[in-house]
């Protein structure tokens, strides 16, 4: 410890304005740190090593590793020995979970993912050379995404297979309620003309409301570029995992597009004996009324738009029907005849879900949260 504060003293003896002592003083701790750490993981290598000795394990040999942590650079003793059967381990390394030839600790690997999710990879780099211990380029932050990414989706995989194979259903939080979401947004591929889609659900218990802020209570998202079916399956396993459904009233939104239907959902929250109500995401509904009628305000859309919100079903058609006869361009009534076909394909499901339960919730909004969401996406991903 006297030693520390004497090389603490000395630095700012060297140091002639306080920004670049306390670069330098992190700097310091940052290396002071990582030392003791890897004093400590070398000790516990002699012991896990003696212990291993003590059951027939024999020693091959004892070099040097060194992983990168969030706080610097950790160069330990690991010993290399063979087990009863003549198979060679790193029990050190196994004991603190590192993967083979592993060079940045679990907790680096996760904030670099995290903070690709928001940024481009030289950015994150940048950040993380800035801020933290973590030295890295960003086509080392973009294999960490991959080694992150192919982690959880092992992860999920596992789970499915274990919600297929269990023999009941585990005893898990009971809810009044459950909401979910789901959608599928489009991203470029690497290659020209190559699209991706990420397919995307959000599962929550209600709202929450602080101040005049209002956010989604406990949120449990899901987004993978596997197939749609893997896609529900893992939904499926989100909810089951978490949730006792059998009295629960599930409310769930989507746009009704392809592998976003009401059976999906249905099948996916089938654990429930109540029905599952799917309605038809008003920002889509919102969104192809503009499409089809122009972003301005006119009576026919007026009209048009409180047909749907009233849910009457002859004026909706009587109004669409008069603007349709007004138009001569052949692309406008083209894209009036498709607002029609999706608004008359899905009219059972338009619907404010407030009005179909009884014992509403203490905060009952209606739902959309999905379209923010998205924006995890195409924020860090669109163009």
């Amino acid at each position: 410890m006297d030693n520390i504060i004497t090389n603490l003293y000395g630095i700012l003896k060297e140091t002639s304005n306080l920004i670049e002592a306390e670069d330098r003083i992190r700097n310091y701790m940052y290396e002071v740190f990582a030392l003791l750490m890897g004093d400590v993981f070398s000790q516990i290598n002699q012991v896990i090593k003696e212990q291993k000795q003590s059951e027939g394990w024999t020693v091959e040999r004892t070099d040097n590793k060194t992983v990168q942590f969030t706080f610097g650079f950790v160069t330990f003793r690991h010993t290399l020995m063979k087990d009863a059967k003549g198979k060679n381990h790193y029990p050190l390394d196994e004991w603190l979970g590192l993967r083979k030839r592993q060079r940045k600790s679990p907790l680096a690997e996760v904030k670099v993912a995290e903070l690709a999710s928001k940024l481009d990879y030289r950015t994150v780099a940048n950040t993380l050379n800035q801020w933290t211990a973590v030295n890295i380029s960003h086509t080392t932050v973009g294999s960490i995404v991959k080694q992150v990414g192919m982690a959880q989706e092992q992860e999920d995989h596992e789970m499915v297979k274990k919600l297929e194979e269990a023999s009941e259903l585990p005893e898990k939080k009971k809810v009044n309620y459950l909401f979910a979401e789901a959608d599928g947004i489009f991203v470029r591929g690497t290659k020209k003309k190559q699209g991706i889609e990420v397919h995307h659900s959000i599962i929550y218990e209600g709202w929450e409301i602080n101040g005049k802020r209002v956010s989604l209570k406990n949120p449990k998202v899901i987004m993978t570029t596997q197939p749609i079916s893997t896609f529900w399956d893992e939904v499926q396993m989100m909810a089951a995992n978490h949730y006792s459904l059998e009295q629960t009233q599930v409310v769930t939104n989507s746009d009704g597009g392809k592998g976003y239907t009401p059976d999906k959902f249905q099948d996916a929250f089938s654990q429930s004996e109540l029905p599952v109500l799917n309605q038809l995401d008003s920002y889509h509904v919102y969104q192809g009324l503009n499409r089809a009628m122009g972003a301005k305000a006119s009576k026919y859309k007026s009209a048009v738009r409180k047909a749907i919100k009233e849910h009457n079903r002859d004026e909706f058609t009587l109004w669409l029907d008069t603007y349709e006869s007004t138009l001569e361009d052949p692309q406008k009534i083209k894209k009036t005849k498709e607002f029609r076909k999706y608004i008359l394909g899905n009219w059972e499901r338009i619907f404010d879900w407030r009005e179909k339960v009884e014992n509403l919730p203490d905060i009952a909004r209606g739902l959309g949260g999905m379209e923010s969401n998205q924006r995890h996406i195409s924020f860090r991903m669109k163009k």
